[in-house]
């Protein structure tokens, strides 16, 4: 963390500076610390750097090599180093690379893209009008997240989902459905997942145990043909595509069918064009590197235990739910690659939820609490529906609230102050479409691998998700009546749930 250090000295040096007062010095500073990738752009002129802390970030970038290190991703090196594996979903997206390895990855994407376009125009040409896919976290979060932002009305067929084992989910999903005329995808890389197979279990017998309507994404042919689901139907997943970065891959494939084949491919297209200028953009022209540095600022130099993503369109409700799993879940790590403790904070925690709504519950702390949360912003600036008012309204609140976070307001009354200082990146898209919306979501992705680089973290295992699974399988016997659990406080919680249930 040696790189980072020299951070500190600025933050002490800004510290009794204002994010106002930084931008009144500095003219130019909104218009030079803003940058236009296609339909995104980004401004980072509200954030509490000023230019000489920006130019010791990007010398810790530079010394770091980040530039380097994304050509070793899109190249297929093993860069998760814990688990032996390449990372490859940039090859889902785009030809970005020459590497052999890249090469015959982006030929097995492409292959498995035709396979699904020949399963879904077999269900366009059948009766089917519902899909329920079933998955969890990394099978269920993106799809989710970009089946609601981009469904249009009159869509072919509507796409539910089912992730939680909690069984008011399946049953609440699969109420007013038609077993007659719904499909169901399982998608498990191992097809092992217990909430996933649990969840696959209710449905199948719902669709009264006829496996002609199941499809499956995984890696595990014979469980899912144990499951009753042929190789026909069945569409490939790789080890070397993780599972929250897995909505490019055949796992996008409730996407697909909620938005549309084309529509799909559009979507990849704008993250292989995200690929392209995460990769080849200067340093300081860098959309990705710039959201990274940022963020590395935040935690390390500001010491930020929060972070706050607040997008200002309802069709990205489920952005932040997203950005959780892949944030915490790639950053949630307190040792470095090769073992050794890592000495300061890595990921802060990420949450949020869609502006105006909640510019009526958390909005009060974040003016006039006592932690300072960073924030970023996300706008859509055309409108794709008719009330105009509306659209300016919500523009209006979107602008009015990066401004007064940032500058706040003096007044002789302390319950009426408002402290300013409070840090944000505004990033807007021309239009939410899938191009637009592929991009944004691939800035994330880099901007979370750049980080880890920055830490020296490996971003791409989960092992932390792996120990309360464990124990939940020892403990389901015992919740069962068979056994008594090792821990006393569970033993005693244990007598309590049976007593009850």
């Amino acid at each position: 963390m040696s790189a980072l250090a020299g951070l500190d000295a600025h933050a002490q040096r800004l510290a009794g500076t204002s994010i106002a007062g930084l931008i009144e010095t500095d003219p130019s500073r909104a218009r030079d610390f803003a940058l236009r990738v296609g339909p995104l752009y980004a401004n980072f002129a509200r954030q509490r750097y000023d230019r000489a802390a920006l130019d010791a970030l990007f010398a810790i970038a530079e010394r770091t090599n980040l530039k380097a290190a994304m050509r070793r991703q899109l190249d297929g090196e093993i860069i998760n180093a814990t688990e032996g594996r390449a990372v490859l979903h940039t090859a889902l997206r785009g030809d970005n690379s020459t590497a052999a390895v890249a090469r015959d990855a982006r030929a097995q994407a492409v292959a498995a893209l035709g396979r699904m376009r020949e399963l879904i125009a077999g269900l366009e040409a059948s009766d089917v009008t519902d899909i329920v896919s079933i998955g969890i976290g990394g099978s269920d979060l993106g799809p989710r997240l970009v089946a609601d932002a981009l469904a249009l009305p009159g869509a072919r067929f509507r796409v539910h989902f089912i992730s939680n084992v909690d069984g008011n989910a399946a049953q609440r999903t699969l109420a007013g459905l038609d077993p007659k005329h719904t499909a169901a995808i399982v998608i498990s890389k191992t097809f092992g997942t217990q909430e996933t197979l649990l969840n696959g279990r209710i449905v199948h017998e719902w669709l009264q145990d006829d496996s002609r309507r199941l499809y499956a994404v995984s890696t595990n042919a014979q469980r899912v043909a144990d499951f009753g689901i042929p190789a026909e139907r069945t569409l490939p997943m790789w080890d070397w595509v993780g599972g929250r970065y897995s909505l490019w891959s055949s796992v996008g494939f409730p996407i697909a069918l909620a938005i549309g084949m084309d529509r799909f491919e559009q979507l990849l297209a704008g993250a292989g064009a995200m690929d392209a200028h995460a990769a080849e953009a200067p340093l300081r022209a860098n959309i990705a590197v710039w959201h990274a540095l940022t963020a590395i600022w935040n935690r390390n130099a500001l010491h930020a235990a929060t972070q706050a993503v607040l997008p200002y369109d309802e069709r990205l409700k489920l952005l932040p739910n997203y950005l959780q799993q892949l944030v915490m879940e790639s950053l949630g790590k307190s040792v470095h690659v090769d073992g050794s403790a890592v000495d300061a904070e890595t990921v802060p925690v990420w949450w949020g939820g869609a502006g105006t709504d909640t510019q009526h519950s958390f909005f009060q702390a974040l003016h006039q609490g006592t932690q300072v949360v960073p924030a970023d912003f996300i706008g859509v600036l055309q409108a794709a529906h008719p009330f105009h008012d509306n659209h300016a309204a919500l523009l209006a609140n979107l602008l009015a609230q990066t401004e007064a976070l940032a500058n706040g307001q003096a007044s002789d009354d302390p319950h009426r102050r408002y402290p300013g200082g409070r840090p944000s990146t505004l990033l807007l898209l021309d239009a939410l479409t899938p191009q637009s919306l592929g991009m944004l979501i691939a800035l994330y992705e880099h901007s979370v691998y750049l980080q880890s680089v920055l830490w020296g973290i490996n971003a791409f295992d989960q092992f932390g998700v792996e120990l309360g699974k464990q124990v939940a399988n020892r403990l389901l016997p015992a919740l069962q009546g068979e056994g008594e659990a090792d821990d006393t406080v569970t033993r005693e919680l244990l007598r309590e749930f049976n007593a009850r249930r």
